[in-house]
């Protein structure tokens, strides 16, 4: 959540805010709820102390009477008080995080600036394959088979696909663990508190992508990030404790409303996919540079496998509610010839903090930390960006050098016992 004293002072800046994000929250009904809260708390207190202090002399009938009028005075304002908190709170809970000064403004994903790009689109002298071709043809993604598992939307990795799928958590271990990340499997079901502490299941719209179990009251994870967060809910770091990072790796489930018509082929957008994602804890003034950080990280990945792409900012209507500043790194797919979606990395300045109650040591003071996220590898995406850009005349896929020794070849072709395939 934002902080509320910004809310109060500057109401004018929240204002243009959720104009850039194009979104509309009535701020003034907002503020109304917050100004009677705080006018009918007083009067709570009020009769609080009232009551302590006749509950604190000796019993006369006249202070008895006094205190059976003060107690039924207080039943019913602690009664409006909890309506009218009811009532801003989920108000007060619809407004999305304030967007950093450097965001671009805008109301559309064409709106993005890009900020540089690296590598260059392969060209083939042969007519390319879409990663279902190359994984079917080498037996490597089996659609098909998912949809009698699980319905549409669900892909099984088999083969190198699989073995892929390892080696690329293998390196993205390796290379974050030399950056004093602090490698965590978490749980993929989370309670809806922690959820929305996290500030995603708001709005209908934000509950439309989430699988929730009823019967258990429990959420599944879109992404580790949603797990990581909580894990120091109600917590206060030390100074020299930050910043603390973390790598989580984690299956992450997704309802993708409203996308039905798109990227319906393969495994581009599913229901169920594996991540490796990074988290960061920082003090308030170092989060912009730890957001370069998690980005040059990202960087270095993907210059490690050879896959062209661009990095982009994304526009203040196009980020997560959480988020204040947005960077995606968009790979190179060449069946669409154009570039796609792969990695994204926020900073949430302290939206999220506020909600779980982390802080941090300042001195004798104690303030609210900024949490960041970041990609490290989705996996599905990735293996499709490898499949395709690495694709060769003869129908084998070259295997990008910085996987070789983890998959153990340099080629993958279609052979009999597929998986012991050699090189």
């Amino acid at each position: 959540m934002i902080d509320l004293k910004l809310l109060r002072e500057s109401p004018d800046l929240i204002r243009q805010a959720l104009k850039n994000r194009g979104v509309d929250i009535d701020i003034e009904k907002i503020l109304g709820l917050e100004k009677e809260r705080r006018f009918i708390w007083r009067e709570v207190e009020d009769l609080r102390s009232q009551r302590n202090e006749i509950s604190s002399q000796k019993g006369k009938p006249a202070d008895i009477e006094t205190a059976k009028k003060i107690k039924g005075d207080l039943r019913v304002k602690e009664d409006q008080l909890k309506i009218i908190e009811q009532g801003f709170e989920a108000l007060y809970a619809l407004i999305p995080n304030i967007p950093l000064d450097d965001v671009p403004v805008g109301q559309s994903e064409e709106d993005k600036k890009v900020i540089r790009e690296w590598g260059k689109a392969p060209k083939f002298d042969f007519e390319p394959k879409d990663h279902t071709e190359i994984g079917k043809g080498l037996d490597l993604i089996d659609a098909e088979r998912a949809a009698k598992i699980s319905g549409a939307r669900f892909g099984i990795l088999k083969n190198e696909a699989a073995l892929m799928e390892f080696a690329l958590i293998n390196m993205a271990m390796d290379a974050l663990l030399k950056e004093g990340f602090t490698p965590i499997i978490p749980p993929t079901l989370i309670r809806p508190e922690m959820m929305q502490a996290m500030g995603y299941v708001d709005t209908e719209e934000d509950r439309a992508e989430r699988y929730f179990l009823e019967k258990d009251n429990l959420y599944l994870v879109g992404t580790a990030e949603q797990a990581l967060g909580p894990m120091h809910q109600g917590e206060i770091f030390d100074k020299d404790e930050l910043p603390k990072r973390y790598m989580g790796f984690s299956s992450c489930f997704r309802e993708e409303a409203g996308s039905y018509g798109k990227d319906t082929k393969g495994i581009f957008r599913v229901h169920q996919f594996d991540k490796v994602e990074m988290f960061s804890f920082t003090k308030p003034q170092d989060s912009k540079e730890e957001h370069q950080f998690l980005i040059s990280l990202e960087e270095k990945l993907m210059q490690k496998l050879g896959l062209p792409y661009r990095l982009v900012h994304l526009c203040t209507a196009d980020m997560a509610r959480p988020s204040a500043s947005t960077y995606d790194i968009e790979v190179w797919i060449p069946s669409q010839k154009r570039y796609r979606e792969l990695m994204s990395s926020s900073n949430c300045t302290d939206f999220q903090a506020r909600r779980l109650g982390i802080r941090h040591k300042e001195g004798d003071k104690t303030e609210f930390v900024h949490t960041l996220n970041a990609t490290a590898f989705a996996m599905g995406r990735t293996i499709i960006a490898i499949l395709e850009n690495y694709q060769q005349k003869d129908g084998r896929v070259l295997v990008p050098k910085a996987l070789r020794k983890y998959l153990g070849k340099k080629y993958i072709a279609r052979q009999e016992n597929s998986w012991q395939r050699n090189s």
